[in-house]
């Protein structure tokens, strides 16, 4: 009797966890941002679909001794994006919402989505 309860049980809470959805795993839409090249010529880049709650690390701006933050960027995705002055999501954090933007003092070099 005791093993027909526990597999009762233990069918019942695979069901739920089977039908229960999960979470996006990503912030669908574009995040925008433009950096300086290093030939001084502006250049855009753009994250689709970036992951949430993950930190990106900007690959063009990532390194402080030889490139410049990134600038001007514009969130097109559904979550709100937290951009940071440094890389691996440290130091000053700026909070821009769906569908809006940072100006040129917006300098940042990691961005993370909710």
């Amino acid at each position: 009797m005791r093993i027909r309860t526990t597999l009762a049980a233990a069918a019942g809470a695979l069901a739920l966890l089977v039908a229960v959805p999960t979470s996006a795993s990503a912030a669908d839409g574009t995040f925008f941002y433009a950096y300086t090249g290093l030939d001084g010529s502006p250049q855009v880049a753009t994250l689709v679909d970036p992951p949430s709650r993950g930190c990106v690390t900007l690959p063009e701006v990532a390194n402080p001794s030889s490139s410049s933050p990134a600038r001007y960027a514009y969130n097109d995705t559904g979550s709100t994006a937290v951009v940071f002055e440094n890389p691996d999501c440290t130091g000053e954090a700026t909070a821009l919402v769906p569908q809006s933007g940072g100006g040129e003092r917006t300098e940042f070099r990691s961005v993370t989505f909710s």
